[in-house]
């Protein structure tokens, strides 16, 4: 294959604390079409907001190939960041990104990258896709924003995905549309991806159970989670759940047992320590307020219940997430 093609012109703004997974499941895919196809079907670009090296959250660093002002043409520009990344002069570097849409560039976000575009104003009006680990800190900062489970989220001119896995989809989904499907397969076959995602396609979150993910559990037990996670904040009788799924209590104790390990109740309390972990690590709510967030009346309740999960409470996780943060010179939520 080596007619000439128009090269699809990809860029990559990485924060400090990226995920440097996400950024070579990116580039990996579309490197080796390059070479499959024989054409450049895709160059890249990595970017910094000041051109400036940037540490990955494994602590590999990347020397990017321009600033954010440097940026003129690009068929796509995809952040990667961790969720408090934050740019160092957001008014300007924000209307760089609006001015880098106005002019027909794609915008997305991959894993945490979805936050700082959210702080762009650049997702108000689209839907996203956010990972099922940060769903609680994204709806708590941008109550307002259409947030899915979908491992891909295509609206419009908007890209987002979930983390590395997905990111090496969309890529297979851009392979497909510049070249061929039979170009997207072999890529996938090189790096033996057992299949292309598209939208649609729910993440998979694990249960209790080691080998087992939402997906595979039966149905009723299936629905029980879901009401389980669609009443965070305001929470629900297992005995409720229970009559909704259709099962008699005894039932959904003995049936939930056996597909996740726990209780139900067990099961949900974690569930709702989960949420309120990602508030206390990604969030400035304070302790009061998170525990309202995840259907607790008071901040000491909440406590018992954290320590009890995580064997750490929720104040001193936030005291250590601090000293984190200062070391490497980052945001800090307030105390």
């Amino acid at each position: 294959m080596n007619e000439k093609i128009k090269t699809v012109r990809l860029g990559f703004l990485i924060f400090p604390g990226f995920p440097m997974s996400c950024l070579t499941s990116a580039i990996e895919p579309v490197r080796a079409a390059n070479e499959i196809a024989e054409t450049e079907a895709f160059s890249w670009v990595l970017i910094s907001e000041n051109g400036s090296r940037v540490n990955s959250s494994a602590r590999v660093g990347f020397d990017p190939d321009m600033a954010l002002f440097d940026v003129e043409e690009l068929d796509y520009l995809f952040l990667l960041s961790e969720p408090k990344s934050v740019f160092d002069n957001p008014a300007k570097s924000n209307g760089r990104l609006r001015r880098l849409a106005r002019s027909g560039t794609r915008l997305g976000g991959v894993s945490g990258g979805v936050f700082p575009l959210a702080r762009s104003g650049l997702l108000d009006g689209y839907q996203c896709s956010v990972h099922w680990c940060y769903e609680a800190a994204f709806a708590a900062e941008f109550p307002t924003l259409s947030a899915a489970s979908d491992v891909m989220v295509i609206d419009r001119n908007r890209y987002t995905v979930s983390g590395a896995a997905a990111a090496f989809d969309l890529m297979l989904n851009l392979i497909e549309q510049s070249l061929s499907e039979d170009v997207a397969t072999e890529v996938a076959c090189w790096f033996q991806h057992p299949l292309m995602r598209g939208q649609g396609v729910r993440q998979k979150i694990p249960t209790f159970k080691s080998k087992s993910t939402s997906d595979m559990l039966p149905a009723a037990i299936a629905r029980a989670v879901e009401m389980f996670a669609n009443h965070i904040e305001d929470p629900v009788q297992v005995t409720d759940v229970a009559s909704a799924v259709g099962l008699s209590p005894r039932q959904l104790e003995r049936s939930f047992k056996a597909a996740t390990g726990q209780s139900p109740l067990n099961y949900y309390r974690f569930l709702r320590m989960k949420a309120a972990r990602q508030l206390v690590m990604y969030s400035r709510d304070t302790m009061t307020e998170i525990a309202g967030a995840v259907g607790y009346s008071s901040s000491s309740q909440l406590a018992k219940h954290y320590r009890a999960a995580f064997n750490i409470s929720p104040q001193e996780e936030r005291r250590k997430i601090n000293l984190f943060r200062v070391e490497r010179n980052r945001s800090i939520p307030s105390a």
